[in-house]
């Protein structure tokens, strides 16, 4: 019993699936439906471009940002040039101002000692920017290639936007024309279910359901003995005229004369019966 009762609800399952099935794929051939569905999916990648251009214009901004830094860490290195250059400058013309004194000596002036100083660490911090900046214009090109690829990638897809609302016209007139086609042809072979035949069938139907009413109604209201009367005054005249007229031409004498020709009684040969006594 169980058995059984488990087949009949896989059965059943079955049937509603299979009518679901029937059901859903009536809608999604309805050319409404099928606009529906390509704009439902239009819309979904045009999010998704957004969400898209969103991340590259945050790529966009890191570049600027990191070429900008190059451009102010340049600035300081050429900064820095011209002060390692004036550190320079000055220490020469402190040697110059130290004639006579062994390269030990003047080494140990102050002032030498202060040129030296402000050039090394000009020179370590200008390597320091240069390296840096070196970095940042790596950056700068390697953000400037994947956006780059970026672009041409959100070109594709915007591309593929307008392909997909061309082929959305298409696709609408293309299940319009095949709905056509099918009605025209299963209207042709018979098998189709023509709404205004059925109409056009049970209109005449009422119609006859209609006149039939009226016809019982005249007969219940004694209409039709009234044209029975009527027609048969019409009989009438139309006979008296046609008496008044053979008349006037002869025909009814010899009519009256046949007409008594008929009805005198025949008169048989030889001895009449006697008469009962």
């Amino acid at each position: 019993m169980f058995k059984a009762l488990f087949r009949w609800m896989k059965a059943v399952g079955y049937l509603m699936t299979g009518q679901i099935d029937a059901a859903r794929r009536s809608l999604d051939i309805n050319p409404h439906v099928v606009r529906a569905k390509y704009d439902e999916i239009v819309r979904e990648k045009t999010g998704r471009i957004h969400q898209y251009k969103e991340a590259v214009a945050g790529l966009i901004a890191q570049q600027e940002g990191k070429m900008a830094k190059v451009r102010g860490l340049t600035e300081d290195v050429q900064r820095l040039e011209r002060l390692k250059a004036g550190a320079l400058a000055k220490a020469k013309q402190r040697v110059a101002q130290l004639p006579g004194l062994s390269k030990e000596q003047i080494q140990e002036d102050e002032d030498y000692k202060t040129c030296l100083a402000a050039y090394n660490d000009f020179s370590s911090t200008l390597a320091e920017k240069q390296e840096r900046i070196a970095e940042l214009e790596a950056d700068v090109q390697s953000y400037g290639k994947r956006i780059t690829e970026h672009k041409v990638q959100l070109q594709q897809l915007v591309r593929e936007i307008e392909n997909l609302r061309a082929e959305a016209t298409d696709a609408v007139a293309d299940m319009i024309t095949a709905q056509q086609e099918k009605e025209i042809a299963d209207a042709f072979s018979g098998i189709a279910k023509d709404g205004t035949a059925e109409e056009l069938q049970r209109m005449r139907q009422l119609r006859q359901e209609v006149k039939a009413e009226a016809r019982i109604s005249k007969e219940i209201a004694g209409t039709e003995t009234k044209v029975q009367e009527a027609e048969f005054l019409e009989y009438a005249r139309s006979s008296s005229h046609q008496n008044e007229f053979d008349s006037l031409i002869g025909l009814a004498t010899q009519t009256d004369e046949k007409k008594a020709a008929d009805t005198e009684p025949v008169k048989e040969s030889g001895t009449s019966l006697p008469l009962p006594e």
